[in-house]
This record gives C-alpha cells, structure tokens and sequence, in this order.
C-alpha cells in the first residue's frame, strides 16, 4: 500500500496538472498523436515573425505536406538527398547489430546490444575524401535498428533518423548508407531508433576520418593516436567498452593525440597534472591551440575533442583522466602508472581559446534568425501527464519547425529557461558560437555539433543552410528528447515518404 507521503506527492501532481490544463493547455488532454509526419508538426516559422527576429520570410505553412515554398512538382524527397550513386566506394564496411549479452570486460556483463559481435562496435576508418558504404545488418533486435553518423554532415538520406530519412530496419534487414567522408575529424555512430535505450545499452561505435593531408592548423602532427570512447553500461563507466585504465606506449616527447568521444547522458570532464592542448573540438580543428593548464575541459553528450599530450622522457608516464572515472596512461610502458591528478575546479572556455579567424560567411546580417528558448511545464503528451520540456513555450508536438532555404546563413539565439544542462545537437550542420550571455567570442572560431547550454544561460550560434533534407535539432541527453525536446530544421521544398508509430514502427527517440 502506498505511503501518505506517496499518495500526497501523487495528488501534488495531479492537481498541478489539472491546473496546467486548466490554465490554457486543455488542447494537451486530447493529445494522442497516433501515426504522424514531422511534416504536419508544430507551427512552420519562416524566421521573419513569431519565434523569428528579421530575415527574409518564407512563405510556406507545410499544410501541403511540404516545406517552404516548393510546390507539389517542385518537391524533393529525402530518399533522393544522396552521395554519387555511380562513385564506387573507397571504404566498405559490414556492421550487424544483435540483441544479448554485452561482455564488460573488468566488469559485469549486461542485456543489452552490440555491432559486430562488441559494444563498442568496430572502429570505422576513413581518409577525408574517401566515400564511405555501410551495410547495416539487423539481425536481432526486436524493434528496428538505424544508424546515425553523429557529426558527420552526410546527405540527407544517410543520416539514419527512424521515421525522417529511412523506416527503421527491421529483424533480417538491411540497409545501405554511403555518405562522403567531407571532414577529418572524430565522429560516431549510433542508433536513432528507440535511441533512448538503443544507445545506453551499447549500439554505437567510433567513426575516425583521417586528413587527407596534414592541415597545420593545429600546429599538430601526432606520431600515436588513441581513441578513448567514453560510455556508462548499467552504472559501469568504461573506456572503450573495459572497466578500467588505458596505457598507451610512446616515445619520449613525441605528441600522442587523443580522441575523446563522450557516449553517454551527461557532461564529461577531462584533464590531467601536465600540460596538454585541445587541438580538435567535434571534428573541427582549433586554430593555435595553446597549453592548457589547471583547467579541465568539459565535453558534452554526444561531444568530442582531440587532446595533445606530449609524453614525457623515457621511464616515465602521464596520466590523462577522461570522464572522470576512467584514465589514458600515456608514455614508457614499463613505468608506473603516476597517481589520480585533482580535478581542476576551472573549466577552459573554450570562446576565447585559440587564435581568432575570419568567419567563411557574414553572421551579423543573417537571412533567418530564430529563438529557440527551451523551459518545461505540466502538460499531457500521448497520453502521458507529466512535467515536459517545452520549445518557444509551446508542447511536442507543437513545436516550432525552422525553415530555411539553401544557401541561407541562419542565426539562433539558444536560451535555457529550465534547471537541466542540455547539449543540443543539430543533425547534418555543424554551428559557430558567436556568443555566450551577451559576450562575444574572441578565441579560435568555435565550431561544434554538440552544445552544453547550462540552466540560465544563452547562446547565440550561426550556421549556413548548405545540405538540404529535414534535420532532427534535439537534445542529446536522450531521455529529454523522448519527453519532446526535440525540433527540426526543414530546407523549402523536401519531403520525405516515412511517418513515425505507424506499421513501419518507426520510434526515432
């Protein structure tokens, strides 16, 4: 039987509900959303009224069942949004996924999923330029699988969204994504079909594009690099997939470059006792990178960042720690391992790291410019009372949808009205950070896919419209956006042929 406590902690709630309901959100009660398109989603906002702040307007309301202004014979859909069909591939790869048993060596093993016999999954090389073909292989799990190349600007037809860009593969099928490996940088892969399970229970892996030459941007040529993949399996933190440390072998005062990628739900901090520099952040080089000292760096969910450590003389170690839980011990590989260094309480700001560059467009006089302020409230969603996130005050799926037209420069102002961290992450974009609370940024240019954007704080970010498709803006904290946080950005004329909780099962958070 239910405690007095319980039952007056159940009655709080559905009194603040009702009164939620009440108070102008009645419209939620009848909220069962059924097989839809994120076509008819939300209000369609061209950048030049309501959520927008000037910009040219586009005329489109998407009652047609397209975006923008492109009419029925002007449409295109997702489907056709491709790499060369005719360009062979330079990299092929097989990657078959399965529901069971996911081994945690140094731990204890858990239910869960894996590509290619592991969680992590095999680690994809690629050189920049190369095109790169997939074969996705669903051979057990239960309710679909996709794949979705995180940070890597594919075109949109690869971009792996259930319901979006491809229906869910279902048990004993396949699909084929080929995409141009554009962007050196660290990227990874995961599953965007019931990702809020699919993803913490270790349907992922690492995706590494080499440069097609060494850039100089960074001023860093690594002669080792090792990829740390950051992931928690049932409360167990682990590097790439083990419960425990790393050591990674290498000749005294040679530069070792470290791939970070962050997996998980949360903010991951790294830092270490020597000097280090961040040469790389979400694929992106930062330019002149100096040396980092008594700071921790703080990657967010679905972030990553390429750290350089110099190893230090011969017998001795470095120990760079990643996440928090784990470490990368980095040097003589018969030296001991040096002891835990204290976590810096000063975290680099990363808006005015770096040398500063000219932007490739001119940000202060945008085509689109769009609010997208993020708060919560009580309200019912499919049926669900609870207390949910809301965008420009308005419910999933009530959402707004940004237009944009190709070749547009676009401008967001982020603002967190709520008490949660939240990394937003745009799908098929990467963004510029102009400015944080007003200041603007003096550093390298700072280019991410994935943004930590704290309670209270606002951001101001830019990118240009130059891959056309429909692309998820969520974020990354996975449970967030199965309670809505979770908009998109529309391209004028694309449509796409697949629907969400309909018979294909499509279920993309």
């Amino acid at each position: 039987m239910p405690s007095r406590r319980e039952l007056f902690r159940c009655a709080v709630v559905g009194v603040a509900v009702t009164a939620a309901l009440g108070a102008g959100a009645l419209a939620w009660s009848s909220t069962l959303l059924g097989e839809y398109s994120v076509m008819t989603m939300g209000g369609h906002s061209d950048g030049a009224s309501g959520e927008g702040h000037g910009g040219h307007a586009g005329s489109g309301s998407g009652a047609t069942g397209t975006s923008g202004a492109g009419t029925a014979a002007e449409a295109v859909s997702v489907t056709s949004l491709t790499a060369d069909p005719d360009r062979p591939a330079d990299v092929r790869v097989e990657l078959v996924a399965r529901a069971g048993t996911v081994d945690v060596p140094g731990g204890r093993s858990i239910e869960g999923y894996t590509v290619n016999g592991t969680s992590p999954g095999p680690e994809i090389r690629a050189r920049q330029g190369d095109l790169v073909e997939v074969e996705f292989v669903n051979e057990s799990v239960a309710d679909g699988a996709t794949l979705h190349w995180h940070g890597i600007d594919v075109p949109n037809a690869a971009d792996g969204v259930a319901g979006i860009t491809q229906d869910a593969v279902p048990v004993g099928g396949r699909h084929v994504y080929r995409f141009e490996a554009t962007d050196a940088g660290t990227y990874w892969y995961h599953s965007h079909q019931v990702s809020h399970v699919q993803v913490e229970r270790g349907l992922l892996g690492a995706i590494v594009i080499e440069p097609a030459a060494a850039s100089g941007a960074s001023g860093d040529v690594a002669a080792t690099e090792f990829t740390a993949l950051l992931h928690v399996y049932g409360g167990q933190h682990t590097l790439n997939g083990r419960v425990g440390d790393s050591r990674v072998a290498a000749v005294p005062g040679s530069t070792v470059r470290v791939r970070v990628i962050n997996t998980d739900q949360g903010t991951a901090a790294v830092w270490a006792a020597t000097p280090f520099r961040v040469v790389a952040i979400d694929g992106h080089d930062v330019n002149d990178p100096p040396a980092v000292e008594d700071r921790r760096v703080l990657i967010p969910a679905g972030g990553r960042a390429d750290v350089a450590v110099q190893a230090p003389a011969e017998g001795d170690a470095v120990r760079l720690r990643v996440g928090g839980a784990r470490s990368v011990v980095i040097g003589d590989p018969e030296a001991s391992a040096p002891p835990d260094p204290r976590q810096p309480s000063t975290t680099l700001d990363l808006l005015a790291y770096g040398t500063p560059v000219p932007l490739p467009f001119d940000a202060t006089d945008p085509d689109r410019s769009y609010d997208y302020v993020i708060a919560r409230r009580f309200g019912i969603i499919d049926g669900r009372p609870g207390n949910f996130w809301t965008i420009n005050g308005r419910m999933f799926p009530d959402v707004p949808m940004f237009e944009v037209s190709e070749g547009d420069v676009v401008v967001m102002h982020l603002r967190n009205d709520s008490g949660d961290v939240h990394p937003m992450h745009l799908h098929g974009h990467h963004v510029v950070v102009l400015s944080r609370d007003g200041v603007a940024a003096t550093g390298s240019p700072w280019v991410v896919d994935s943004l930590d954007v704290h309670p209270g704080e606002s951001y101001d970010i830019a990118f240009v419209a130059d891959n056309p498709g429909i692309w998820s803006d969520h974020c990354h904290t996975l449970p967030h956006a199965v309670d809505g946080l979770v908009a998109h950005v529309m391209y004028d004329g694309v449509t796409t042929p697949f629907t969400i909780n309909g018979d294909a099962g499509n279920h993309p958070e």
